[in-house]
């Protein structure tokens, strides 16, 4: 049997107890951002991982899922599985249908098995271009890499996920609109949030999702906050120094938005976030029922799941 490694240290565990969201989230809300992590002993960890986290099985996620009043969730393959996405698809099948996923695969992967993960479930390949989380970086070979995966996947109606820091997207704009596929950004694109949101570096990452086929999740302001969960000078509200950022792109492009939790939130170093708050986050960003609609059920419900109305 192979040895449980021990997290890594400093890891912070996820929130055992989510507060019940005081928003109702809508029928059929999609979580379009979440992960498992193993469990360990049965979905060993990859040897070049960058870091080992804690469990957190497709069980807990579902029992949070159904905490918060999601219906459905996209799992995105975990950076310590690299490609090896066992532990993805054995929860898409624990699912009962309500769940669909995004992958890790590697240039060298067959026709044969990007097939059989589509009929397990997935619709997408997720690229980390995040250099503290992954060996791949902005170079020759890495771009090689990406544009094989992509026009290997697009006869399947895949698309890519991409993950990147906000500093990088001047030098990669180019190569990404290049890509045969639609893209999906994570997390705003994480912006600096201390910068205005009219500023050129924001305003810029809104002219590329404008001239290309782009979805934005409005995802992890836990991740980019630099005034943290508290609530700041009367304000009921967490997190509002990322506000501004996720309402401009809902009210821009209100139908290539995207929710989801980040579950089971790894390599958070400062506090690890409340779920029920995340929730309550939503209606700071998506102010209106059609907005919360399209970013919570229609939109990741036209992606993922296409074939059936909403």
């Amino acid at each position: 049997m192979t040895p449980i490694s021990p997290k890594t240290p400093g890891w912070l565990d996820w929130y055992a107890n989510p507060s019940k969201p005081t928003f109702q989230l809508p029928p059929g809300t999609v979580d379009t951002h979440c992960h498992v992590f193993g469990p360990q002993a049965r979905f060993p960890f990859a040897p070049e991982r960058k870091y080992t986290p804690c469990d957190a099985s497709a069980a807990d996620l579902f029992a949070l899922r159904d905490h918060l009043g999601i219906t459905r969730n996209v799992i995105v393959q975990a950076t310590p599985h690299g490609a090896d996405n066992s532990a993805t698809v054995d929860a898409i099948q624990a699912s009962g249908g309500l769940a669909r996923g995004i992958a890790t695969v590697r240039p060298d992967v067959s026709d044969g098995e990007l097939r059989a993960l589509d009929a397990a479930g997935i619709r997408g390949v997720r690229f980390n271009f995040v250099k503290r989380l992954v060996d791949v970086d902005a170079s020759p070979k890495a771009k090689e890499n990406l544009s094989t995966i992509a026009k290997k996947i697009a006869p399947l109606g895949w698309h890519i996920v991409l993950y990147f820091e906000s500093a990088d997207l001047p030098e990669l704009q180019d190569f990404f609109a290049s890509l045969p596929t639609p893209l999906v950004i994570d997390h705003l694109g994480r912006p600096d949030v201390t910068r205005p949101v009219d500023g050129p570096e924001f305003s810029g990452f809104l002219r590329f999702v404008e001239r290309n086929d782009v979805w934005v999740k409005v995802t992890c302001p836990e991740r980019l906050t630099r005034t943290g969960p508290a609530a700041l000078n009367g304000e009921q509200h967490a997190y509002t120094d990322v506000v501004p950022f996720g309402r401009r792109v809902v009210e821009e492009f209100g139908d290539r938005v995207l929710w989801g939790t980040d579950w089971p939130h790894p390599n958070l170093v400062d506090h690890m976030p409340d779920d029920g708050l995340l929730v309550d986050y939503i209606p700071q960003v998506a102010s209106t029922t059609e907005q919360q609609h399209r970013l919570l059920v229609a939109n990741p419900m036209r992606l993922y799941w296409p074939d059936e109305d909403v």
